[in-house]
């Protein structure tokens, strides 16, 4: 196995968290700009083989400057199926209905599920008192924005709106298998092997239930695949993957707590989606119950990163 490449200082560690926040803050208005002209699982099948592609290419350099082994192919293929298949497969489609940045919001429930997966399936971390009363306000939260940003959309959207939480549920199952079969693996081959299984897989998915909808290769629908593929994939789960295996996993959740507040900005701000008090007060909710089920974790400090190396 290639020894694991050394932590990053403090500075760099923050640096890139900020950038993967602002970049997955911005997809998913993009990908709601891509599906405009492309059907949801043809446009996320070419966003993944796209960034594969270009993973591949780039794998001989960055690989041995990176360090870690080679997943195992069990993770690699949960992976696939999880996060680059069912996630992305539920994200697209529930953007044909809802907001993006609704979308994002119901998303962020993220980090509780890794918590409840660590407390009932890995024991690995117990919840307490803190933890639990933070799910209640992100249920609540969930619950508002269900009662009245989704029910007044339409039938069919509070349909959608409860499988995207199947969304976050899926990639919970695939983090908490990397974190255990494969923290010293490279991300790089993670990235790359699954991404690419996944747009295969997307793939037929979408020649099974697409093949008869019209496809119009706009500039918009181009860029929305070019900018997804390399800023929304390439850099964020190459970046966010490599930072899994030397920072704590309070610091990494922080993606998903400072992510739908840029997201429902773009939104709201770029694409023109309706903010309501409805709306604010539902992603508070979630927000601080997200907060509160995060654990604490002391700052990571140069001295503190270098020992982790």
């Amino acid at each position: 196995m290639q020894p694991v490449s050394r932590a990053p200082t403090a500075l760099v560690a923050y640096a890139l968290l900020a950038l993967t926040c602002l970049a997955w803050g911005s997809t998913w208005l993009v990908i709601k700009w891509g599906i405009h002209d492309l059907p949801p699982l043809t446009a996320a099948a070419l966003r993944f083989l796209v960034a594969g592609g270009v993973m591949a290419a780039l794998a001989p350099w960055l690989v041995p400057r990176e360090g870690g082994g080679r997943p195992p192919w069990s993770v690699v293929i949960v992976q696939a199926v999880c996060q680059f298949t069912l996630n992305y497969a539920l994200v697209y489609y529930s953007e044909t209905v809802l907001p993006s940045g609704l979308v994002s919001v119901l998303w962020s429930v993220f980090p509780l599920l890794v918590a409840l997966g660590g407390h009932f399936v890995t024991k690995a971390e117990r919840l307490h008192a803190r933890q639990w009363l933070g799910g209640l306000l992100a249920f609540g939260g969930v619950a508002l924005l269900f009662l009245t940003d989704v029910a007044h959309i339409s039938r069919d959207a509070i349909a959608w709106g409860l499988l995207v939480l199947l969304a976050p549920t899926a990639v919970t199952v695939s983090t908490l298998l990397i974190k255990q079969r494969a923290a010293g693996a490279s991300s790089i081959l993670i990235n790359r092997d699954s991404m690419l299984i996944g747009s295969a897989l997307l793939f037929v998915l979408a020649f099974a239930f697409e093949r008869d909808q019209p496809r119009t290769f706009s500039p918009a629908a181009l860029g929305s695949i070019a900018y997804l593929a390399l800023v929304g994939s390439v850099f964020t789960f190459g970046v966010y993957m490599w930072l899994l295996r030397h920072l704590s996993a309070y610091l990494l959740s922080l993606t998903s707590f400072v992510t739908p507040v840029l997201a429902l900005s773009f939104g709201a701000l770029v694409g023109g989606e309706l903010l309501t008090l409805h709306t604010l007060a539902g992603a508070a909710l979630v927000l601080m119950g997200v907060a509160l089920t995060l654990k604490a974790a002391r700052p990571l400090t140069a001295r503190r990163a270098r020992s982790l190396a």
